[in-house]
């Protein structure tokens, strides 16, 4: 790789409510402006700190909406607010990850990229950043990469990677197939193969190889975005992201590129293992924060003046997430999410967390966006 090769420019997707962390995940106030680390970091600033040893803050860019836009540049401010890229509307991470690839290939058309979730929880940051500069060589060599992660269980809820055959002496891999959420019979087979990957949706390339996949791909988007990059930093940047932005397809990078460049055999992958976890839900929150000898788990417990708002009496592996400044007393239950909210309180059993964004839904048939 090349001097300027060897430095990432990180881009963060900051999109999304999160809505099975309702009611503390809000439209307004979503999951990854909140501190969920077990620090008083939020989700975002923690996924841009672990960046500092492969990158700087004037190379990390982060795609977000309107409504959040000015939270982003108040947690992030070491991040130049020109490199908060502002999406008029969601149109899913194809269109976002195009976008920051586009403002980036202005600068360096042959810039390494990587794309990382604002929402993810990573336990060992020195070797997460040596994943990435191993998926950076493969990078360098053309391959649009993918940071796979090595399975512990048959999870159901994430997708998988087929892998192929190595790639020179590293330990790069290609990706033969992109496999959609399976089965737990099948994710069994998957993990006990030794042969998939956990697709984290974390992906490195060079941003004028995923430009011309893009192109050959999505020609739609892959113009719109060329036309919006075109007039980046000019005084028509608004009127042209206006014009376009709403025409883009709606659509993820994953079902746009990646499964099509992984049978073009231009996808590679390196396996992590770096204590990965997307935190979907609360019943996953309560797995990877700490918990006291009884397993409960009470969220911000540590942080100011939430320390004395929660009272648990023979309770046994709770997830209790005191927000509204009043005390939460539990006794006898066990195995429940607790969530405590201002104008909102959310009691469910742990095993259907998953479900929470039912609720929202509902509210949304019911018109009460307030809540939402």
């Amino acid at each position: 790789m090349s001097d300027e090769q060897a430095v990432l420019y990180g881009v963060v997707l900051a999109g999304g409510t999160g809505t099975r962390l309702w009611p503390l995940s809000r439209a307004g106030h979503p999951k990854f402006l909140h501190p969920l680390t077990g620090t008083e970091a939020s989700l975002l600033q923690a996924t841009v700190d672990r960046l500092d040893t492969l990158t700087s803050p004037d190379r990390v860019f982060v795609v977000t909406g309107v409504a959040h836009a000015a939270a982003v540049s108040r947690q992030l401010s070491a991040v130049p607010d020109e490199n908060v890229l502002i999406e008029p509307s969601p149109r899913d991470s194809c269109a976002a990850i195009a976008l920051a690839a586009a403002v980036i290939a202005r600068r360096n058309p042959e810039a390494i990229m990587g794309s990382f979730a604002s929402d993810h929880l990573i336990a060992d940051k020195e070797a997460f950043a040596g994943v990435i500069r191993q998926a950076m060589a493969g990078a360098a060599e053309g391959l649009l990469m993918t940071l796979g992660i090595t399975p512990t269980r048959p999870e159901t809820g994430y997708g998988y990677l087929q892998c192929g055959a190595s790639v020179g002496d590293g330990p790069v891999v290609k990706v033969d197939e992109f496999k959609e959420k399976p089965t737990y019979d099948v994710a069994e087979g998957y993990v006990k193969s030794g042969n998939y990957l956990w697709n984290a949706g974390m992906f490195v390339w060079r941003v004028d190889s995923f430009l011309a996949e893009l192109h050959r791909q999505q020609p739609q988007l892959a113009a719109g975005v060329s036309r919006i990059a075109a007039a980046w930093g000019t005084a028509e940047q608004e009127e042209v992201m206006g014009d376009v932005w709403p025409t883009l397809p709606k659509i993820s990078v994953d079902y746009a590129v990646m499964e099509g460049a992984a049978a073009a055999g231009r996808v590679g992958t390196v396996p992590g293992d770096f204590g990965w976890n997307d935190v979907g839900d609360f019943h996953t929150l309560g797995e990877v924060l700490t918990a006291d000898q009884a397993g409960n788990v009470v969220v911000g417990q540590d942080t100011g003046a939430e320390k004395h708002t929660v009272l648990l009496r023979e309770t046994e592996g709770l997830v209790v997430v005191p927000s509204s400044g009043r005390l939460v007393a539990a006794m006898g239950v066990r195995d429940l999410v607790i969530v405590d909210t201002p104008d909102a309180v959310l009691v469910c059993p742990r095993e259907r967390a998953q479900e929470v964004k039912q609720l929202v839904d509902h509210l949304k048939e019911l018109g009460q966006h307030g809540y939402i």
